[in-house]
């Protein structure tokens, strides 16, 4: 969010420890989140950046601060997987290393997800909406550059089309290293093991999953994607499905799969995993495409598509891994 700035300004320093310009309105902190001015504070983080919801990039910002901004002893940055979304479903690993941090960073929604008992024994809370990546994940590592213990949260796995990548990627930016900062990824469960868990054992084959996100991949590749794996007997896990803008996405994915698989090749769809809107079904791929008008399909859903020896039992989906032909049972 771009504002007008003051040409005089004074130098001070941030609440997060790196040098900053004090403005009468700033367009944005070297602790990596923009900054507006409001008249409410609860609205704000202590580094400056608004933490009310959008679909929009307007929180995006380049790189800025350098590790030769900050004095302090670095602290340690740690990458926390939530796993599907409700206490029970985290591991105690990852709880720990929440308790243990001063500060907590991520995604408003993921920070939702988070117990009260943790949340309310942080020194800090940032959090910033949708399309938000680059700007919590910079603030995270500025923050722990100036000398806090900082955890970036997501759901799933940091490891699963989430931020542990770009907060390697943004530290070597800086100049700085993952050993400085003693960087360390607490693994969560992936939505393709909690979805599936929910569907009965459709994964216990040859996995391979697929995002039908196109804010970083271009839709063509991940369609060239899609033929490739479709076209082998794979389970194919089905991330970010659809949403108002990717209405299109979700129909070309289900016409790619259908020159692929039979019409009656089993699929799981699984919304919110975990949460108190989780909804499961099972049907066939020939009925995929016009759930995309139901409510079960988001973007907190994922969907699993059967091999050719995939079936249903007991409103179960069940894809063998060979046993049967190796032993007798």
């Amino acid at each position: 969010m771009s504002t007008d700035t003051d040409a005089d300004a004074d130098e001070s320093t941030s609440k997060c420890g790196a040098s900053t310009t004090e403005t009468e309105t700033s367009s944005g902190s070297k602790c990596g989140g923009s900054s507006s001015e409001t008249t409410d504070d609860s609205s704000r983080s202590k580094c400056g950046a608004s933490s009310s919801d959008s679909d929009d990039d307007s929180n995006e910002q380049e790189v800025g601060a350098t590790i030769d901004d900050f004095d302090a002893e670095p602290g340690q940055l740690i990458a926390v997987g939530l796993g599907p979304g409700h206490p029970e479903g985290m591991t105690e690993r990852a709880k720990n290393a929440l308790l243990e941090a001063d500060h907590i960073v991520g995604y408003t929604t993921y920070i939702e997800l988070i117990p009260d008992e943790i949340t309310e024994q942080a020194d800090d809370i940032y959090d910033t909406p949708m399309c938000g990546e680059v700007s919590r994940t910079e603030e995270s590592i500025d923050r722990t550059l100036a000398g806090n213990d900082v955890a970036i949260v997501g759901s799933g796995d940091p490891n699963v089309y989430a931020l542990a990548g770009l907060a390697l990627e943004i530290l070597e930016s800086k100049g700085a290293t993952a050993s400085m900062v003693d960087f360390e990824v607490v693994p969560g469960v992936p939505a393709a093991q909690s979805c599936a868990a929910r569907l009965g054992a459709p994964l216990v084959n040859d996995t391979v999953s697929v995002s039908l996100s196109d804010h970083l991949v271009p839709m063509p590749e991940i369609e060239s994607r899609l033929h490739a794996v479709a076209s082998e007997n794979f389970t194919i896990t089905i991330y970010n499905p659809w949403s108002r803008k990717r209405r299109e996405n979700f129909e070309k994915c289900c016409e790619i799969l259908l020159t692929h698989r039979d019409e009656d090749t089993p699929v799981g769809i699984v919304h919110g995993a975990g949460r108190d809107d989780e909804q499961v079904m099972i049907t066939d791929l020939g009925e995929l495409k016009e759930l995309g008008e139901n409510e079960i399909i988001d973007m907190t859903t994922t969907i699993v598509v059967g091999t050719e020896d995939t079936y249903v039992w007991d409103d179960r989906m069940v894809t063998p891994r060979g046993y049967e032909t190796k032993y007798d049972y």
